[in-house]
């Protein structure tokens, strides 16, 4: 009788074994389906809108151009460049950053360089930094953040803006919640940009978060749009990082990678992104270049008004915030 008791136990524990593993399987397989789909429908639509501005030929020659360094072990360095590019036309890049994740310690950082930067391009002489990407795409640029800073970088990333706001209408729908510190006004109607932005705290959507970030005619010109990015990438971490936002994410990496033109491979972009989901960092470290009081206004008439800067203290400065060796409160300021 006891003997019987126990295989049927035995059967019933078998029984809900097998049930709960046939739910687990049917609740992965749609959770597949459902990453799948959306993935699909964000690069649809994303396709078809970037249709008329890819130049599949340049890319190619930027991909086969570029000659970044080997990857350290744990650690990833990725020249990020936000370009704009008109319908067939060559990109220019408007926004240049080094971003750096480290899986080992955890520890992401993003270096926001200026654009007026003037500095050493190879083969062209001085000029200003993002001109070094106008004369010879990633590659002349890598070479020029080499030779004045000692840094090199393993990867780039082109995201064109285009996309930022489809990324942003698709992870936040409502729009992303900002504290506009000023009226910000600005038309250019030959460029065909239009900016009035009311101050106050208030949801921005993407074309009005693309305003914020982008608005300079002010006196902080370059210097606030540098601080309104990182302000940005913090709000858009946090988006990302809630319910809604992670069950937005297949579609908002689908709506990104036809806007995204980049030499790193389809399974490094997978790993960095699954390390960095499942173990997010508390904070993303930022640094931006020039540093504080190491820079002056200068202006040449090839140039034109550009910031002339104190290479040795700045390539220090970029050194020690990028290096692995280096105690947390040598870097710069956190994005929360």
């Amino acid at each position: 009788m006891t003997t019987s008791r126990k295989e049927m136990r035995k059967k019933k524990f078998k029984r809900r074994l097998k049930i709960w593993g046939l739910v687990a399987i049917a609740f992965f397989l749609v959770f597949t389906a459902y990453v799948i789909y959306e993935y699909q429908q964000g690069r649809s639509v994303a396709q078809q809108d970037m249709a008329d501005y890819q130049d599949e030929e340049q890319s190619e020659q930027y991909r086969d151009e570029f000659q970044g360094d080997a990857e350290i072990e744990d650690q990833t360095n990725v020249l990020i460049l936000g370009v704009d590019a008109e319908e067939q036309g060559n990109p220019r890049t408007d926004a240049i950053m080094i971003g750096q994740y480290d899986t080992d310690e955890n520890r992401a950082k993003v270096v926001s360089i200026m654009r007026d930067t003037y500095v050493d391009i190879p083969g062209h002489g001085r000029n200003k930094i993002n001109a070094a990407f106008a004369f010879g795409g990633p590659e002349l640029l890598r070479q020029t953040i080499k030779e004045n800073f000692g840094v090199d970088v393993n990867y780039y990333a082109m995201v064109n803006f285009r996309g930022f706001e489809n990324i942003v209408n698709t992870i936040a729908p409502s729009g992303i919640e900002i504290d506009v510190e000023r009226r910000m006004h600005y038309v250019d109607r030959a460029g065909g940009v239009h900016i009035d932005l009311q101050p106050g705290l208030q949801k921005l959507d993407g074309e009005n978060l693309l305003d914020y970030v982008r608005f300079r005619s002010d006196s902080e010109n370059d210097f606030g749009r540098v601080r309104r990015q990182q302000q940005v990438m913090s709000a858009l971490k946090g988006e990302i990082l809630s319910f809604t936002g992670a069950s937005r994410l297949p579609r908002a990496v689908g709506t990104l990678e036809p806007y995204v033109d980049t030499n790193m491979e389809t399974g490094t972009i997978i790993s960095i992104m699954t390390n960095y989901f499942s173990n997010t960092p508390d904070e993303i470290e930022s640094l931006r270049i020039p540093v504080e009081g190491s820079y002056w206004d200068a202006r040449y008439s090839h140039a034109g008004q550009v910031l002339e800067i104190d290479s040795i203290e700045n390539s220090e400065a970029l050194q020690s915030f990028l290096d692995k060796e280096e105690n947390e409160d040598e870097t710069g300021d956190g994005i929360n």
